[in-house]
């Protein structure tokens, strides 16, 4: 049956894979010669979402003869649904507070429940499923936070998290190989207005500032970069 669906110029295609990680039915991936192709037929929704993420202009919608989209069988290649890309509004804006009545300080009490909301406005947030192209990253403060620091850092949300776009990472345990790259990519497609880095006092976890340093250097920006270091015990500096 003739449809709409995308085609790719491979002449045009620079193997930057933001179509890759922008479509979210996992219809392109990148071949041998890392040149972008259409997985199958039946994963392409045709609506083009990938199509503003390609700075080279070789993908387009056509129509043509072509399998029917198949969004069960879609549903099936991409897997967890959990590493789509969404933004949201932090749960500390998205309702209001009242204080109890009786209670013997409610502007004290309304503060203690602000201050133990999510400041979370984006998923996901590991650096290995996050999108340099996601919408969240256009223009934003980021966060890039060492896995532990949330755990160590009671005050976390309120004190670093709040209205900024964040990702984690974990510069011992991660197969970090791509994370300069992946980094660096975000930070030159996007307007990132400050980046602050969190990570825990232990010595390997300064391993997660060399790749933020390299990342910013790499994109040829210029970025104001702020570290917390954050104590086993929960103190930061």
């Amino acid at each position: 049956m003739k449809r709409k669906i995308i085609e790719i110029d491979r002449e045009l295609c620079n193997g930057c894979s933001r179509c890759t990680a922008a479509c979210a039915e996992g219809a392109l991936e990148l071949d041998g010669e890392g040149k972008a192709v259409l997985v199958k037929d039946i994963y392409c929704d045709g609506l083009g979402a990938c199509l503003d993420v390609c700075p080279t202009g070789a993908l387009k919608i056509v129509e043509k003869d072509a399998a029917t989209y198949d969004k069960g069988a879609t549903a099936a290649h991409t897997g967890c649904p959990g590493s789509m890309a969404r933004s949201f509004t932090p749960a500390s804006r998205a309702s209001g507070f009242a204080a109890p009545e009786g209670a013997l300080d409610p502007a004290h009490e309304a503060t203690r429940q602000r201050s133990s909301q999510s400041e979370l406005s984006q998923w996901p947030i590991q650096l290995h499923l996050v999108s340099p192209a996601a919408p969240y990253f256009y223009e934003c403060d980021l966060l890039v936070a060492a896995d532990c620091t949330a755990f160590a850092l009671g005050s976390f949300h309120a004190e670093l998290l709040r209205g900024k776009a964040l990702v984690i990472a974990c510069p011992k345990l991660d197969q970090s190989e791509g994370y300069v790259e992946k980094l660096a990519e975000l930070i030159k497609g996007n307007t990132v207005y400050s980046i602050t880095v969190a990570i825990m006092e232990v010595p390997c976890c300064s391993g997660l500032s060399r790749i933020v340093a390299e990342a910013v250097e790499s994109s040829g920006k210029t970025i104001a970069v702020k570290t917390v270091v954050v104590g086993i015990q929960g103190q930061h500096r």
